[in-house]
């Protein structure tokens, strides 16, 4: 079985204000995005940045066999979403964009104001799976691409960058501690003995607070010397499988000319234990060719495939 997650980039359909111009260029980035699919084949893939919902249909349609959709019903105020595409039926057991209980509304701008939630939905399923049941949670964070007021994609000064960019950690932040109450919901504390799965676009690396914050007790990821030890934190922990990508695949993204991770899969422990291997892009074909992008997200209005390379395990 494959598992993956990629961000596809604002997917709207033609004639709003952030989707293609016209329908060729819709055509276009449909067939590219199609293509990616195909080749990946995955039995059940998450997915972000989707602006309309009937453009996932259409891109469903564009697939071989019947696919399953699946879609959150909050949305940024861009209207994308995050939701999933899947060979087998799914059910959704949790579709919320709810700060965790104790935690308060987090500063969003200089005048003040805060926010309750988290900007994109958190959307879970569970899928029937040869080994049991498997559950699956998809995500958005908070991007690091600061905006600022006027619709400014540059800042006045320094000052300015560094609130914005402190008001943004603080909602990525809030919205990884929101991710893990999910979590926790549906490993329900038996981590070692249920298949769950974690997985999107946590805009931030591996070591990043927010994304270490999603795996639980520290001390057994892969690569550390507690990986293969028995302990009591391996029913609540997640792992991320970025170490088992190959180091010159491990980037998702190219952002000014640097690679970063930002797109992730998080197993649970029974799960972790049977994965054959990870990746980016597609099987086989070594690093993936992404643009580089810089500040202004409309710098891409209308271009074909995506920004982000898939992120994929393979489990048995």
């Amino acid at each position: 079985m494959l598992l993956g997650t990629w961000n596809l980039e604002n997917l709207y359909r033609p004639g709003g204000p952030y989707g293609p111009d016209d329908e060729a260029a819709y055509a276009s980035k449909l067939a590219a995005l199609a293509a990616v699919i195909t080749e990946l084949d995955p039995e059940l893939l998450g997915v972000q940045e989707v602006g309309d919902p009937g453009a996932l249909e259409d891109l469903a349609g564009m697939l071989d066999d019947d696919w399953h959709v699946a879609l959150s019903s909050h949305a940024d105020s861009r209207g994308t979403r995050v939701g999933f595409l899947s060979r087998t039926e799914l059910t959704v057991v949790a579709d919320t964009a709810a700060f965790p209980p104790r935690m308060l509304p987090v500063q969003a701008d200089d005048t003040g104001l805060t926010v309750p939630q988290a900007g994109r939905g958190f959307l879970a399923v569970e899928v029937a799976g040869e080994q049991g049941p498997l559950r699956v949670a998809v995500c958005h964070l908070k991007s690091k691409l600061l905006s600022y007021p006027d619709g400014r994609f540059q800042p006045r000064d320094e000052g300015e960058r560094a609130r914005y960019g402190a008001y943004a950690l603080y909602r990525r932040a809030a919205e990884a501690a929101a991710l893990r109450a999910l979590a926790d919901r549906l490993l329900e504390g038996d981590g070692r003995e249920r298949d769950v799965a974690v997985l999107g676009d946590l805009n931030d690396e591996v070591q990043a607070a927010t994304t270490q914050m999603l795996l639980g007790p520290p001390g057994s990821e892969i690569g550390t010397p507690g990986h293969d030890r028995p302990d009591r934190g391996d029913a609540f922990r997640l792992w991320d499988v970025a170490p088992l990508i190959p180091a010159s695949e491990r980037y998702s993204r190219v952002n000014s000319g640097r690679r970063e991770l930002i797109d992730h899969v998080l197993l649970s422990h029974r799960l972790v234990r049977r994965v054959t291997s990870a990746g980016t892009g597609l099987p086989d074909e070594g690093p993936p060719r992404l643009p580089s992008v810089g500040t202004d997200p409309g710098e891409r209005r209308g271009a074909a495939g995506s920004d982000h390379a898939p992120v994929w395990v393979r489990v048995r």
